[in-house]
């Protein structure tokens, strides 16, 4: 895996496809069966970004163009 700044605030990460499934897979069963001291507020942030991440990879297998960003 590699990691570098896109810019401020903004990562560029590259990696194996395994290794981005372990990431999310692990997200997934944080979000789904996670201990009751984490609050709410970070749950629902891991939830969208696996929303994402599920919309994203809807868009790759369909062979969609990935929108520009500025």
């Amino acid at each position: 895996m590699q990691l570098e700044w896109a810019r401020p605030g903004v990562l560029r990460a590259t990696a194996h496809a395994f290794e981005f499934a372990a990431l999310v897979a692990a997200a997934r069963f944080v979000a789904e069966s996670a201990p009751s001291e984490i609050p709410e507020e970070a749950l629902d942030q891991l939830r969208k970004v696996l929303d994402e991440y599920d919309a994203q990879t809807a868009r790759l297998r369909k062979g969609t163009p990935a929108p520009e960003t500025g």
